[in-house]
């Protein structure tokens, strides 16, 4: 059985499933859960929304990482070139920043909730900044 997350943001709720490539990352990124914070809509990278993290350090290198993610797709890009980040592609993304293209490893992949991110990303893009909310889905915590 995969291991599952919960996503909510901005009133939508959505359903991820680990990537199996990517284990380190989610293995570090699920220490945090439940995890708060707000997505901003992408600067450089097309149908996205994002949440700047700075210099903060996961603790994985690239592991899984792609510049073109699919609809649905979730990266955490480990820093380097540009500012450490999680991005959720919801449309046409090629994952970049003022310094060129950037490749996230792709560690999560919404499976439920898809034909919402859409809605996600407008509201991110004209009403600004929203909260997300990172969780172990109900049935799935470890």
């Amino acid at each position: 059985m995969a291991q599952r997350l919960q996503i909510t943001a901005a009133g939508h709720r959505f359903i991820a499933e680990a990537h199996p490539d990517a284990p380190l990352t989610f293995a570090a990124f699920t220490k945090l859960l439940p995890y708060r914070q707000k997505l901003i809509h992408v600067r450089w990278s097309g149908e996205a929304v994002w949440v700047p993290l700075g210099d903060f350090q996961l603790g994985v290198g690239h592991e899984n990482h792609t510049c073109h993610p699919s609809v649905g797709d979730v990266l955490f890009y480990p820093g380097g070139f540009s500012e450490t980040e999680l991005l959720i592609a919801y449309g046409a993304c090629s994952f970049a920043s003022k310094m060129g293209p950037l490749a996230g490893n792709h560690f999560l992949r919404i499976v439920e909730g898809q034909a919402q991110l859409a809605a996600l990303g407008r509201k991110v893009l004209w009403e600004g900044a929203q909260d997300v909310l990172f969780e172990w889905e109900a049935h799935t915590s470890p």
